[in-house]
């Protein structure tokens, strides 16, 4: 029997970082979007509940498959168990590296 992938990706949106888990991770049919399906959140049963991992259960309630920009992507990582789902601030003076975009059509 083999074991279900699992993979935390960790994407900025809006001025924070966004961490999530999900089982489907691929490069997907829109160009410059990577996709990512099979959400995976924390159990509700807890008598403890967090409420930055509450809130992004909740932006992603009811999502099947979500399609992130590529320039916003920190990174992807295949983890071999979860952890807290979460919502932080950016902090630092970091900013993006503007990429090019290339465009089908593109003479180089």
């Amino acid at each position: 029997m083999s074991k279900k992938e699992l993979y935390r990706v960790v994407f900025m949106s809006q001025g924070q970082v966004y961490e999530i888990y999900a089982r489907e991770v691929g490069h997907g049919e829109m160009f410059g979007f990577i996709e990512v399906e099979e959400l995976v959140f924390g159990e509700r049963t807890s008598v403890v509940v967090d409420p930055s991992e509450e809130k992004i259960k909740s932006e992603f309630e009811n999502v099947k498959r979500t399609y992130l920009p590529i320039h916003s992507i920190i990174r992807i990582d295949e983890v071999d168990k979860q952890g807290a789902s979460k919502i932080s601030k950016l902090e630092g003076n970091v900013t993006q590296f503007p990429m090019p975009i290339y465009t089908p059509g593109d003479k180089v």
